[in-house]
């Protein structure tokens, strides 16, 4: 079993987040949320971003982190504990595991119930074209032997682009309306035709080299 020096040293990532302490269970309720939409998630409270332990009172964060995962994430979301001391310190661990079925939201700044995944450190607001493909996922669509002409017309512009190009890019490149767009970028993520990132602060899209 790895030791909480162990998780430390691994630092910040899409499945570990380092938290001084809990202040706030709506902006939590968004990385709890987050985790559960990934791949699971590992929160470490009494522990700063630079990997410092400060410690923690673990009754009083255990109190904030439920209130967060029951009232302000829905559905409410699962998590186990775990208390670690280092040094005469507590480190409170929450462990959160996938969600099969995602769509786990949690509010945003304005009160929105928005669903949330992580990518690499960063808590995010799942943009629509993934809300599609975990909609997609649920029924499993087969890839087709042959495309529809939308989809390649959509793969031939990602290939023109020759670079992870955003949706507001691709609505000018294609004659199709917005909506159609949206469907067959989640239809091609969904066959593994192409891949998303994120970078420069939206979300992008590229063709998978084969």
């Amino acid at each position: 079993m790895a030791s909480i020096k162990q998780y430390i040293a691994e630092g910040e990532h899409e499945r570990q987040d380092f938290k001084t302490r809990i202040d706030d269970q709506k902006k939590i309720a968004r990385t709890l949320a987050a985790f559960a939409n990934t791949r699971g998630g590992r929160l470490l409270i009494g522990v700063k971003d630079n990997g410092k332990i400060t410690g923690i009172v673990p009754e009083e964060e255990f109190h904030m982190i439920e209130g967060a995962a029951q009232v302000f994430c829905k559905p409410p979301v699962a998590f186990q504990s775990r208390i670690w001391q280092e040094d005469l310190k507590m480190v409170l661990e929450i462990e959160v595991e996938v969600d099969p079925k995602r769509f786990v939201k949690a509010t945003d700044e304005d009160g929105e119930w928005k669903c949330y995944i992580r990518v690499e450190d960063e808590t995010l607001k799942a943009n629509k074209i993934l809300l599609k493909l975990w909609k997609l996922e649920q029924h499993s669509i087969e890839k087709p032997l042959t495309f529809k002409e939308r989809e390649l017309n959509c793969l031939k512009a990602l290939a023109s682009e020759g670079k992870a190009t955003n949706i507001s890019r691709l609505y000018k490149l294609l004659p199709y309306s917005k909506k159609d767009v949206d469907e067959s970028l989640a239809l091609l993520l969904h066959w593994n035709m192409i891949e998303w990132k994120h970078e420069d602060g939206s979300f992008k899209y590229l063709n998978i080299e084969l």
